[in-house]
């Protein structure tokens, strides 16, 4: 969890933090991507990289000589790929909060965003906004607020 304190253009404390979602939140936004395409089109992919791989290996010289490293490279970058590409994809938890006080009331705003560097950025952004406008929101921010 990263968290920054903010004091903004009105005098307020904001605790702006992110976080790493480690589950899928069930929303309404993204429950297009939440649909499974099907069987066929894994199928349809993995006959035409086995036909692929196939070509490739009856098509080589006989003479040709791949190196042991070339070939273990190969394997250490599959198995690296998928984690890698899984841990940048993850949703991100933006929160920007301030306690109430006896001039204004407590806020709290929220918002799902997508990678690492995504999330590093919106909270730049909402840094940002705060300290020269006095609201953690911007015209393409996914903070909303919550009561």
């Amino acid at each position: 969890m990263r968290v920054k304190t903010v004091i903004d253009s009105n005098g307020r404390t904001w605790q702006v933090r992110r976080s790493i979602e480690w589950s899928r939140p069930a929303t309404g936004d993204d429950f297009e991507h939440d649909i499974d395409a099907g069987q066929g089109a894994a199928v349809l992919i993995l006959s035409s990289l086995a036909v692929f791989w196939i070509i490739l290996f009856v098509w080589s010289p006989p003479y040709l000589h791949v190196p042991d490293l070339l070939v273990w490279a190969g394997v250490a970058l599959l198995a690296v790929l998928f984690p890698a590409r899984w841990w940048t994809r993850r949703q991100w938890t933006l929160v920007a909060e301030t306690p109430g006080d006896y001039d204004s009331p407590a806020e709290k705003w929220t918002g799902l965003v997508r990678g690492s560097s995504k999330a590093r950025e919106e909270q730049r952004v909402v840094v940002r906004m705060l300290e020269t406008q006095g609201t953690p929101a911007h015209a393409d921010s996914p903070l909303q607020p919550v009561n």
